[in-house]
């Protein structure tokens, strides 16, 4: 809800609240009227009043917190953009020549490939294959992720 609709809604229970208060008032002044003895100087019309008083300001608070809230802004909404970043471009300078071309396969496949897939289109056994990930991987240059019976390749941003 907006605090527009809130702010109402309070002031509304505040009115009823109110419509409340001055009925049951109206009721006690009646069995006070005809139960006590010492007719209009009775003690109990004091205790009446002030209670009378007591709730009209508890029901004047609600209201004014109704009237405060319908009349405050609502708070911002804060968006946050994420800023994309120009993706840095590898530096292969300190790789060897099958290194090289594990990254640039990675390049040209999206990213990632399965490591058996990997290792057909490098055309070498799969100890190769393992060790020179194991390189690249120390190097932080690429991921090997667990997909069921398979590892997946993925080069790093």
């Amino acid at each position: 809800m907006e605090n527009k609709q809130v702010g109402w809604l309070i002031i509304g229970l505040a009115i009823v609240m109110v419509i409340i208060v001055l009925i049951f008032n109206a009721a006690l002044k009646d069995i006070v009227g005809d139960t006590c003895s010492h007719g209009s100087s009775c003690s109990m019309y004091d205790t009446i009043r002030t209670q009378t008083w007591v709730s009209l300001a508890i029901v004047g608070i609600i209201a004014i917190i109704g009237l405060v809230i319908i009349f405050s802004k609502p708070k911002e909404k804060i968006i946050v953009k994420k800023i994309k970043e120009k993706k840095k471009k590898l530096d292969l300078s300190g790789l060897d020549k099958e290194e090289k071309e594990v990254i640039e396969l990675l390049q040209k496949e999206g990213n990632a490939v399965f490591q058996a897939d990997l290792m057909e289109k490098l055309e070498i056994g799969k100890v190769k294959t393992t060790r020179l990930l194991d390189k690249l991987e120390s190097k932080q240059l690429i991921e090997r992720k667990r997909r069921g019976m398979n590892n997946i390749v993925v080069l790093r941003d």
